[in-house]
């Protein structure tokens, strides 16, 4: 019951942050003048804090929905951590309506910032309309880490949770993908937007090309 509130906890709050975070892209291309008043540190401790309760309480859900079954025969599941469509299969009750609560919790959270994003990724393109193509290039930048991770991130998140209670065989696959990769993946995609990390990077590189170059 732990690993599986873990799993969902950061799992939802790592949703909640992305759609948060569309905001923020928002107000800092939409609203470039007013981004420091709007986005002060008030504001995003309220938000962040937003984030960690709507975790929670949808981690708390889904933990009250399976833990009250009954599990009385086997004790091994085909996946590589406890989640919960797996852990139905070992309770020893019908689970057909748990599993549709279950499966609606993570629609709608699911679904819902999905949606939420998709309306500020085509309410920041429309603004852009009447930029410059330098005004145009900049903001695409600045989104184009957060569309990256939106969509790796999504994408696994909806094949494992937005469909009826059943497991499929790559299941596991996925399960890997969205708890292993792409957390890796995570500070990358966003480092490598950072133009100090840019400049490293390049600098490195220049020095290499120059040891090379000595040394033959």
């Amino acid at each position: 019951m732990l690993q599986l509130f873990g799993v969902h906890f950061f799992g939802c709050t790592e949703i909640f942050i992305l759609t948060v975070m569309a905001y923020d892209r928002y107000v800092a291309i939409c609203k470039p003048l007013h981004y420091m008043t709007i986005m002060d540190r008030d504001r995003c401790n309220k938000m962040l804090l937003g984030t960690w309760i709507g975790g929670f309480t949808h981690s708390i859900i889904q933990v009250a929905l399976v833990v009250q079954l009954p599990f009385c025969g086997p004790n091994e599941i085909d996946h590589y951590f406890c989640d919960v469509h797996p852990l139905l299969k070992l309770a020893c009750t019908d689970t057909y309506v748990v599993g549709v609560a279950v499966t609606a919790n993570s629609d709608t959270i699911t679904l819902g910032s999905f949606v939420i994003l998709l309306i500020s990724f085509t309410v920041i393109l429309v603004s852009l309309r009447n930029q410059s193509a330098e005004g145009r290039h900049k903001a695409l930048s600045t989104c184009g880490s957060h569309i990256a991770m939106v969509i790796i991130f999504f994408g696994p998140c909806t094949f494992m949770y937005v469909h009826p209670d059943t497991t499929f065989s790559e299941d596991k696959m996925v399960a890997v993908f969205y708890t292993i990769i792409t957390p890796m993946l995570n500070p990358l995609i966003y480092t490598l937007r950072n133009a100090e990390v840019k400049n490293a990077m390049k600098k490195l590189w220049s020095r290499r090309v120059l040891w090379d170059a000595n040394d033959k």
